[in-house]
């Protein structure tokens, strides 16, 4: 068993940053770890030094940044396991994000299962974006919650503001759901892409319809990630895009919650 300890403690991935002190990601207080790398390519990213699993410069404050290191699972529970009192006394842990951590499968079981070894919830906020035997075999059994990005239910839509087709996700939503994996499924609200009634409501019905699952989280889109696409020397598309009205938030979620789903406005 210790040797197995240290096995997986030797395991190396890629990270661009730890963030402490969350209480959006998974219960309690938390530190949320994200990863490098993502299969999407969703318009409104405000995490686009996410994206590309390569080592990035950003421009921030006039001045480059470097963005993405590796570093060994015993490296970041290091970081971890400062907080630990924290934890304990709000039902928080770790959450890792990203980019996409479901691409770096092996570094977040190892991750995940240190976790576990110290007694920390783990949680993973995630589009599922990966074959469902990998996330069986390597996530679910070290993993107390799934906090699953689902989009939209139209897939030349997803294509078309994502750069990938939803079939995986959604399969992958219903297979999760079916081991009994508490589930919550988080919808980021981006007007032009899903913010209509009748786009969240597909959206309800479906969650509604997934084995144990009972909560949606309607996520409001925010340009705070902006000004990272000029310092990485990309466009960002929806510059002209203005966050939905608090009001019109508030609608969607009443509407959702007719599924008998219970729906909350942010995670």
């Amino acid at each position: 068993m210790e040797n197995h300890m240290k096995d997986y403690l030797k395991v190396k991935g890629r990270i661009f940053d730890i963030q402490k002190y969350s209480i959006h990601d998974g219960p309690g207080i938390r530190t949320i770890v994200f990863l490098k790398g993502c299969a999407f390519r969703c318009r409104w990213c405000c995490n686009p030094e996410s994206q590309h699993y390569e080592v990035e410069t950003m421009i921030r404050g006039g001045e480059p940044k470097e963005y993405g290191r590796d570093v060994t699972v015993e490296e970041v529970m290091d970081e971890v396991m400062k907080d630990l009192p924290y934890y304990r006394r709000s039902g928080g842990g770790l959450t890792l994000s990203g980019g996409e951590s479901l691409l770096q499968p092996d570094f977040a079981s190892a991750l995940f299962q240190a976790a576990h070894g110290q007694g920390v919830n783990t949680a993973l906020e995630s589009t599922g974006f990966q074959k469902f035997s990998i996330i069986e075999e390597k996530i679910l059994p070290h993993l107390d919650l799934y906090l699953m990005d689902i989009k939209h239910i139209n897939r030349d839509k997803h294509k078309a503001f994502v750069g990938q087709y939803n079939d995986l996700v959604l399969e992958n939503a219903r297979k999760i759901a079916a081991t009994g994996q508490h589930l919550i499924i988080r919808v980021p609200v981006v007007p032009t892409f899903n913010d209509t009634v009748e786009e969240i409501m597909d959206i309800a019905r479906f969650a509604a319809g997934l084995p144990g699952v009972e909560e949606l989280h309607l996520l409001p889109y925010h340009r705070l990630g902006q000004d990272k696409y000029d310092g990485l020397g990309r466009e960002y598309t929806l510059k002209d895009i203005l966050p939905p009205e608090p009001g019109h938030m508030s609608m969607l979620r009443d509407k959702a919650a007719s599924t008998g789903l219970r729906v909350q406005i942010g995670g």
